[in-house]
């Protein structure tokens, strides 16, 4: 961090690293961008594919990003450059404004990473890193696994040589059945070969090296850059037999050269129907990033700043738009990579640029014969790896609530596409969200015999005092559930004649909302008006603070007591 920047300025984290960078460091930095950049460099072309975009497009936004980011990130091993999801994202969301292939559907791409960069940066500056808590782990987890799906669907026209369409899994698979007569044959023996070849190698390649005399981990990272194989040898074999002549399709001429400068269109109407899609692909692509940043920290005893985090992202995005490029975000499959290779600060980052800037200026040509089935099987390998089903299992068995919020994502996202699956899942996530804690559990305490603790009168032996109702309400209360709380004591009062006191234990109780104090306040009154009184018992500080901002404990017909055992001695005592 830089400490004597404003607070409303971004750190520089670099001034940090950079201080103490040594020859060591350089070596492990550079060994592990070698083995980033050759994994980079297919998945670059595979991503552009995805996305709807030249192959080129792919190395652009792995170039520009990755040299911000070095700058800006709070991350030592994040690989910033295009990943599935928000390069399926970015698909839908251009697709709804021109061809794919077009130049107008590139100049849209770099508006939305643009978009996308504002919105991050924006966040960044206002330190917004906390919206990313309102998407739930399972929300997150549905929504990948239908990305997943939607994304390896999406490729099975290109692995059968067909043409097809369609914005949803049914439309795709419907499509790709009806040209079923029109299956190239070769084009298909070179994607199963490819899609053989790369499931081989995530699960077989290692052990056979290992067999081999390498060591564990140079094996792993050996295996790690598996897709490289398969794009040589499926361009050597398509060059070889000039697959291109008998119908395969091929990527063809890519351009040579350093990235280009551009620029986004400035359309006040084309920014309008972008706002949401960027929206969402800015805090998706943050999410995904921060929970790999945190989960490889976490591993060296580092943290990051998800605010800074923010900032860096936005501007790894508006880097990619001025460059050529479409949305980024940090990847998990390199950042892992990255990091078991031994990185050990962002200049790893800035070495892979370089790596991927000499693959755009001297590798391209050689790019020419390679079948875009390949790509395509580079994509589901990589995809499929994201798919969990087993979340589904896992949630169903532990909360109802939160398998239905999968459920709803998964479902939406495969059946309206990303954008409305995403947004589906977390409206879903906060109106369950509402209607829990709409239902507080609010347990009737008593006294553990010989002790000072108290629990739920139905799970435990315990004692209790005819006069004294005393309920512990296990949520903070607000609007939504300050309802029940008022029925709960009504009913009890109805039902116990001999009853003098009620003590509400707020030993659970994190906050009380102006709805809430209302509540309190009516209850307190009805107390009073039937000869009852209404207790409190271990307020938490700040919930006390904001009770005494108020005329409610002036009112108060009973008292506020630090501790339950206090009150229950005390009114015990009253009423012997």
């Amino acid at each position: 961090m830089n400490p004597r920047a404003p607070r409303w300025l971004p750190a520089l984290p670099a001034l940090v690293w950079a201080r103490d960078y040594r020859r060591d460091t350089l070596l492990r930095d550079a060994l592990a961008a070698v083995i980033v950049t050759l994994m980079l460099i297919p998945q670059s072309l595979a991503y552009a594919q995805l996305a709807g975009l030249p192959p080129e497009v792919g190395l652009y936004a792995s170039v520009a990003p990755l040299l911000v980011y070095a700058l800006l990130g709070s991350s030592r091993v994040l690989a910033v450059g295009p990943v599935a999801v928000v390069s399926l994202m970015t698909a839908a969301a251009v697709g709804e404004h021109a061809a794919a292939g077009s130049a107008a559907y590139l100049a849209v791409a770099i508006t939305l990473a643009f978009l996308s960069g504002l919105i991050l940066l924006a966040m960044g500056l206002l330190r917004l890193g906390f919206i990313a808590h309102f998407l739930s782990h399972p929300v997150i987890s549905g929504f990948i696994t239908a990305s997943g799906l939607l994304i390896a669907a999406s490729q099975l026209k290109t692995l059968l040589g067909v043409s097809a369409g369609g914005h949803n899994l049914v439309e795709m698979l419907a499509a790709v059945w009806a040209q079923r007569g029109h299956i190239h044959g070769l084009t298909l023996a070179i994607g199963a070969s490819s899609l053989a070849f790369l499931f081989w190698v995530r699960r077989g390649l290692q052990p056979l090296l290992q067999r081999l005399g390498l060591s564990p981990r140079a094996a792993e990272l050996a295996a790690k850059a598996g897709p490289v194989a398969a794009i040589v040898g499926a361009t050597v074999f398509a060059w070889a037999i000039d697959a291109g002549a008998h119908g395969v399709k091929l990527v063809g001429a890519v351009p040579q050269g350093l990235p280009p400068l551009t620029q986004p269109l400035w359309d006040v109407a084309l920014w309008q129907s972008l706002l949401v899609p960027a929206l969402l692909i800015s805090v998706v692509g943050f999410v995904e990033s921060v929970s790999v940043g945190q989960t490889l920290a976490a591993k060296r005893r580092q943290r990051i700043e998800p605010d800074q985090e923010l900032v860096a992202l936005g501007g790894s995005n508006l880097a990619a738009a001025f460059s050529g490029g479409f949305p980024v975000t940090g990847g998990f499959a390199r950042s892992v990579v990255n990091f078991d290779a031994g990185a050990q600060t962002p200049a790893a980052g800035v070495f892979t640029a370089v790596g991927i800037l000499f693959a755009s200026l001297l590798l391209t040509p050689a790019l020419f014969h390679l079948p875009q089935a390949t790509l395509a099987a580079t994509i589901v390998v990589a995809v499929l790896s994201l798919v969990d089903f087993g979340m589904l299992r896992r949630t169903w068995v532990y909360a109802k609530a939160d398998f239905t919020a999968v459920l709803a994502t998964l479902v939406v996202t495969l059946a309206a596409g990303v954008e409305s699956g995403l947004v589906a899942g977390v409206g879903l996530s906060l109106l369950l969200h509402l209607w829990r804690t709409s239902q507080p559990h609010i347990a009737e305490v008593g006294q553990v015999p010989g002790t000072e603790h108290y629990r739920n009168v139905q799970r435990h032996t315990v004692i209790t005092q005819p006069a004294v109702l005393a309920l512990r309400m296990d949520e903070s209360l607000y609007f939504a559930n300050a309802r029940a709380l008022e029925d709960r004591i009504n009913a009890a009062v109805a039902e116990r004649p001999a009853l003098r006191h009620v003590v509400l234990q707020c030993s659970a109780i994190n906050d009380i909302d102006a709805s809430a104090l209302d509540s309190l306040e009516a209850i307190n009154q009805r107390l009073r008006d039937a000869g009852l009184q209404l207790h409190l018992s271990e307020v938490k500080g700040p919930v006390m603070d904001k009770l005494q901002r108020s005329d409610f404990l002036r009112h108060l017909s009973g008292r506020v007591w630090l501790t339950h055992h206090q009150a229950a001695c005390a009114l015990a005592a009253a009423e012997g």
